[in-house]
């Protein structure tokens, strides 16, 4: 009709642009939820390499700075560099352990430099391998990638419950009674908002909730508001601020290892946020994503940042908002520019107490969770295999979690990989996958079975074309539907 617009120019959700209202709440949204996780690491390696209270504000500011960046080129992109998906890129955890050791084994004036060169060496040549890395996209069927994002759920929950309990161990109210009654409070809140409100406020309910929570953090005595009272008004992040980069070999290959791991989480990420917003990653998208990540790796510690890679919490957000603008995200990214540029902006973001951040982390992260068990559901269970392959899995996922001194006595540069459960499940179930449906006698047996059911489907259509009959067209299995409810395909392996 006249005035409507064909189904082939609508625009994707993904490609959607929202009101500036709209577009600017849904993007702090997605910064709160994960500001925390940006400044950590800078934390923990800033003290291991000697820097003082001062000098680690600055590191925690370039590190929201080199974040926005990132963010920028995964959502907007440009020629062949950004998955063009709803992704939040940060600093990521798994290069944490190694530059605190990196830290601890050279002396304060070099530790910086030497994190830093082994950094730009790592993005670059993660950048030159993207193409080849992007290829491995065929090995995750919805049973490798429903395991994968089911472990990134639940690797994030314990996140949540330390956030729950105060974020720091060595706290004497650690696990206070005042700490998780908050916690559970924001829990709560954040679940009537999401049940009790309609349209856009209930999209932004996780923001509303954290609001909500730190209001009431305040006469409870658990808000801190020195940060915000030392903080200046203005402050970049200078390039080179701790020193021109320096290149130990070591370093550079433990970055690397910490590389390929970064790569590896994020292929799993895009898969799983591609599922959740209905644009698919294919090899070229995952191309484009790696590409991102390690591009603003390399370019990160020129502002004295660090290894980037996607924030899998925010996934959990774009599933339980719904909302699935690439802008939306994009906007997130130019206000962490902005907290990166001015130190008090960022400050109020600091405000909002652990605990309460847990509380709604809970909900977000589990979200993650429901959504790689959704995505099994299309991975045929009913197979032994298959459920044999999700078991053993899971089981090894898990034991960085359960068991975090599990693999203590075993040499620290394998930790790198084996500490991140997200990687050693992505591993065991893309190697069992392959032994259990791809090789073998078991893989030779369907190979065959398929080829006599296409043999029977042409002899049964020529012997109905010769009768005078249409060829009916193969049915699909009774029961099976795809999401939208139409006849789905048969399951990948």
């Amino acid at each position: 009709m006249t005035g409507q617009k064909s189904e082939g120019d609508r625009k994707h959700p993904v490609d959607e642009t929202l009101p500036p209202l709209k577009m600017f709440t849904s993007g702090l949204q997605h910064v709160a939820a994960m500001y925390a996780g940006v400044v950590a690491p800078p934390m923990i390696v800033g003290p291991a390499c000697g820097l003082n209270a001062t000098e680690t504000a600055f590191l925690m500011g370039a590190s929201l700075f080199t974040a926005g960046i990132a963010t920028l080129l995964q959502t907007l992109g440009f020629w062949k560099v950004g998955a063009k998906l709803p992704f939040v890129n940060g600093v990521s955890f798994a290069g944490v352990t190694p530059m605190v050791a990196i830290g601890k084994a050279q002396s304060p004036d070099n530790a910086l430099p030497i994190i830093f060169g082994a950094v730009i060496v790592a993005g670059v040549l993660g950048f030159l391998v993207a193409p080849y890395f992007s290829k491995l996209v065929r090995f995750f069927p919805p049973v490798v990638t429903g395991t994968v994002i089911t472990l990134i759920g639940v690797s994030l929950l314990p996140v949540a419950f330390n956030w729950s309990q105060g974020g720091n161990d060595r706290a004497p109210d650690y696990g206070s009674l005042t700490n998780i009654g908050m916690a559970a409070l924001t829990f709560l809140i954040v679940l009537v908002l999401r049940r009790v409100l309609r349209g856009f406020l209930q999209q932004i309910a996780i923001l509303l909730g954290l609001i909500a929570g730190t209001l009431i953090a305040i006469p409870v005595g658990i808000t801190n508001f020195s940060a915000l009272s030392e903080a200046s008004l203005v402050g970049f992040p200078t390039p080179f601020h701790f020193g021109a980069p320096q290149f130990d070999i070591a370093a550079i290959v433990s970055m690397c290892i910490v590389m390929l791991v970064c790569m590896t989480e994020s292929t799993a990420d895009m898969l799983a946020l591609g599922r959740i917003v209905g644009r698919p990653a294919d090899e070229r998208t995952i191309e484009g994503g790696l590409r991102a990540d390690t591009l603003g790796t390399a370019l990160s510690p020129l502002f004295n940042g660090f290894a980037n890679s996607a924030f899998a919490q925010n996934i959990g957000l774009v599933a339980m908002t719904k909302v699935r603008s690439r802008f939306v995200v994009a906007t997130g990214g130019l206000i962490l520019i902005v907290l990166g540029l001015c130190p008090v902006a960022a400050s109020v973001i600091s405000l909002v107490p652990l605990p309460v951040l847990g509380g709604a982390g809970i909900v977000l992260f589990g979200s993650v969770a429901a959504s790689g068990i959704q995505t099994l559901a299309s991975a045929a269970m009913e197979k032994g295999d298959n459920a044999l392959i999700v078991a053993a899995a899971v089981g090894i996922g898990l034991i960085p979690i359960a068991a975090p001194d599990f693999y203590h006595h075993l040499p620290k540069d394998l930790l790198v990989v084996l500490d991140s459960g997200i990687s050693t499940g992505c591993l065991v179930a893309i190697v069992l996958n392959l032994a259990f449906n791809h090789f073998g006698r078991k893989a030779e047996e369907r190979d065959a079975a398929d080829e006599d059911t296409a043999d029977e489907d042409t002899a049964d259509g020529t012997a109905a074309a010769a009768h005078g009959d249409p060829e009916t067209p193969p049915q699909p299995d009774a029961g099976t539907t795809d999401e939208a409810g139409a006849p789905a395909a048969a399951p990948a392996h």
